[in-house]
């Protein structure tokens, strides 16, 4: 009988930052979750959603010689860009086929970061425990000598070493991931916790979505060293209540706007594009926001409204990329 990929186990978000007994913590990766799986030369690489993504990374393909046959991983694909993760270059790798998938490999190589074993030398380990599984991960990784594009995910359970995994939001790091060490693995159940860092901060609205009587949601923007405003975010959609309180405060544009002609995604992974309504860039709010971010600083995901800021002028605001 063909063996077929699980589906992957999701994770549930917590405000707690701090190891708990029994658990062990994984750093959380800002890339494209996805499965590998080799058995009897066939290679393939699926998305969280079930998408075939082999030939999109021809460099992981062809590094699966290195894997025992009839063994599967769960893990991270990352691109690493001057340091740093860019989930951008490895979102424009998606699309790409043939010969571009080719040329983007070696100009910008993508690393499988594996962070669990299902299946080992055709022995299904979903049953198995976490500690058990990690350790068979670790044991593969040292007997097979697996280099690059094959990445072994550290793990602790040492609360000294989370709390510096939750300093590394610079080179993108999105947090850490709590797992518990006596639980199998469980195939499309909430069976992880994920930690995800968030401050607070301040941004320019530069734009809305929806009416001005109740916009649900505000463009944010920051000005660059040489004073024009960027796009650096959106928000979450805003509560009545909420932008009842922020209609008011939201003066329509006098003169040219900097954001003239310019269009904005609804998201990462989408082509279609926001009806948005432009306003004077005067109102500068508080947000709050995780620690993901693209090369040039904007942020990857929605900023969660805390409170209008009147009493602030654009310029106290800091700068873009900062």
């Amino acid at each position: 009988m063909t063996w077929t990929l699980p589906e992957p186990i999701l994770t549930t978000p917590t405000r707690q930052a701090g190891l708990k007994p029994g658990h062990a913590a994984e750093p959380k990766w800002d890339g494209f979750r996805a499965a590998v799986a080799v058995d009897a030369g066939s290679i393939t690489l699926r998305s969280r959603r079930g998408t075939q993504m082999a030939a999109a990374f021809p460099e992981i393909t062809a590094g699966a010689v290195q894997l025992p046959d009839q063994t599967a991983f769960d893990g991270e694909l990352v691109v690493w860009v001057q340091g740093r993760l860019a989930f951008e270059r490895l979102q424009d790798r998606l699309h790409r086929r043939g010969s571009g998938a080719a040329r983007a490999a070696d100009a910008w190589p993508a690393h499988f970061v594996a962070f669990d074993l299902l299946r080992l030398s055709g022995t299904v380990t979903t049953s198995w425990p976490y500690r058990r599984r990690r350790a068979a991960l670790e044991a593969v990784f040292t007997a097979r000598r697996l280099s690059a594009p094959w990445t072994l995910c550290p793990s602790t359970t040492d609360p000294e070493q989370v709390a510096e995994w939750l300093t590394w939001g610079s080179v993108g790091m999105e947090g850490v991931i709590f797992k518990r060490l006596a639980d199998p693995y469980r195939p499309g159940m909430r069976g992880w916790l994920k930690y995800k860092p968030r401050e607070t901060t301040e941004a320019v609205v530069g734009a809305i979505t929806g009416p001005l009587a109740a916009p649900r949601t505000l463009l944010l923007g920051r000005y660059d060293t040489g004073g024009q405003l960027q796009y650096v975010g959106r928000t979450t959609t805003l509560a009545r209540d909420a932008g009842l309180l922020v209609a008011p405060l939201l003066p329509e544009p006098k003169g040219e706007h900097p954001w003239t002609g310019w269009s904005f995604s609804a998201g990462w992974s989408s082509r279609e594009t926001l009806d948005v309504t432009l306003v004077s860039p005067l109102l500068v709010v508080e947000v709050g926001i995780d620690v993901a971010r693209d090369s040039a600083g904007r942020w990857r995901h929605p900023a969660r409204l805390h409170r209008p800021r009147p009493d602030l002028s654009p310029s106290e605001v800091d700068l873009f990329g900062t």
